[in-house]
């Protein structure tokens, strides 16, 4: 009779391994998965946001960039520019601190689809390694590290003594 706290000697020792890895990464915590999407994601919007300042507007070479290689439709380049920028720092620090996260996840998903569609088509394995992060965050949410969480739990608190 096999017992619960026994191996199973019949079961080869690569597959005993292999369940015992599988089961130690079952037990990765999806807070931590979320807080490192959303920190490593927000890094890289937050890093190409700075490329197109010039100290606190604007510069020149971004809007430059939007009228002659991105060439996005019926956005004007100079608008276009400076809406990526406010988007590419607003949206990563919304991520940082764990705040309207799902929301912050989707408006910068939809940048990428933007930037893949119809600027750089054929950068799409670095654009889907983008998107995953953004859909975990969007799917599962910021986890226990967010303010977003915090909201939530004072939420639940109120309907509860309300």
């Amino acid at each position: 009779m096999k017992t619960a706290t026994a191996p199973d000697l019949a079961t080869p020792l690569p597959q005993r391994l292999l369940e015992q890895a599988i089961q130690a990464l079952d037990r990765i915590p999806n807070d931590l998965i979320a807080l490192v999407a959303r920190l490593s994601i927000a890094a890289v919007f937050w890093r190409s946001g700075q490329t197109k300042l010039d100290g606190w507007s604007v510069s020149d070479s971004a809007v430059y960039l939007f009228e002659n290689e991105y060439k996005l439709p019926f956005v004007d380049p100079w608008l276009a520019a400076h809406l990526a920028a406010f988007a590419e720092h607003l949206f990563p620090l919304l991520l940082v601190i764990g705040l309207a996260s799902r929301f912050s996840a989707l408006a910068l998903l939809a940048m990428t689809l933007v930037i893949e569609i119809f600027v750089y088509p054929d950068a799409w394995p670095t654009h889907g390694t983008w998107a995953v992060s953004l859909l975990f965050i969007a799917a599962r949410g910021p986890g226990l590290f967010s303010i977003d969480a915090i909201i939530a739990r004072q939420a639940r608190s109120r309907r509860r003594s309300g």
